[in-house]
């Protein structure tokens, strides 16, 4: 299922905490995602800053508004609790919770004010729509991502065949293959042999090779070019190659590759530009955004 929203998980946080007992709270997330069903996949999925688990993420801004509701409070560091509070609001036996319930609450209302007022004008807040702040950031970068990748992959299409060549010279080099750019630059960009274009080492010592075919396509590459690349490599005795292109890989070609005794990567468009993004190459920063939490050691004493 999907990961659910973090209105979702304040009823199933509360009843959690409903036998009056102090839970870690990393306990919590684990028994909420048992509750949720949740995959291994969906428990393990970060945020577009790699900084934090998703649903982990989700569970901290319940609990922290129910504790601004004052439904539950944090005895000691990483531990969460129901109040009296909280008990008798379940006496009540409500069907969901979310944010507009919460505002029967005065110290909620409070708070909401607080946000409403640091906030700015032409952004919604995000008790609003259902989205944390990390989550309305994360869909924002991936827009602006989305549409970053879209115009490189066009710039690159229109580039030269020889520019097309450095830059995946200055992208292997970017990843740390190929030892320096001038030792890459000269293994790159050779006249084909037999479907290879070129060789780079895989590491810096040069211990051993990947041979590379690098082409700017605009129809999609089929089995029969990657079964060209695969007998130049046995022509080569080589075990590994990366066949990179601007269009995209037919499923006969993917599935080709992915069962012969030679490893070869296939890079299509939309992963090469993807690529480029993580390594910037072709794009540089224009804005850095810090998010940052309490220093809960800062605090601690004794």
């Amino acid at each position: 299922m999907a990961i659910p929203d973090y209105q979702a998980l304040m009823l199933p946080l509360l009843r959690l905490m409903s036998d009056c007992k102090e839970h870690p709270l990393r306990a919590v997330i684990e028994t909420l995602a048992e509750e949720f069903a949740l995959s291994s996949e969906e428990r393990n999925e970060l945020l577009p800053s790699g900084s934090q688990f998703v649903f982990a993420n989700r569970v901290g801004w319940a609990r922290t508004y129910l504790k601004q509701a004052g439904l539950l409070d944090s005895p000691r560091r990483g531990m969460c609790r129901i109040t009296q509070r909280g008990l008798d609001f379940l006496q009540e036996k409500p069907l969901q919770v979310d944010v507009k319930l919460l505002e029967r609450f005065p110290e909620f209302l409070e708070f909401l004010n607080r946000r409403r007022d640091r906030a700015s004008p032409s952004i919604p807040a995000f008790t609003e729509s259902g989205e944390t702040p990390e989550d309305a950031l994360a869909a924002a970068y991936q827009t602006l991502r989305a549409e970053l990748e879209a115009e490189l992959l066009q710039q690159v299409k229109e580039s030269s065949p020889a520019f097309f060549e450095r830059l995946v010279v200055d992208l292997l080099v970017k990843m740390g293959y190929g030892g320096s750019r001038q030792d890459a630059g000269r293994a790159i960009g050779r006249s084909g042999d037999g479907g290879i274009d070129g060789i780079i080492n895989e590491d810096r010592l040069g211990l051993d090779v990947i041979y590379i075919q690098a082409k700017r396509w605009d129809t999609t590459v089929g089995r029969p070019e990657i079964q060209r690349f695969a007998g130049a490599l046995q022509g080569q005795r080589a075990r590994q190659g990366v066949f990179i292109t601007t269009s995209s890989f037919s499923a006969d070609a993917e599935e080709y590759a992915s069962r012969i005794d030679s490893r070869i990567i296939l890079i299509d468009g939309a992963r090469l530009t993807r690529l480029m993004v993580d390594h910037n190459v072709g794009v540089s920063p224009v804005g850095v955004y810090e998010v940052k939490k309490i220093d809960s050691d800062f605090f601690t004493e004794g």
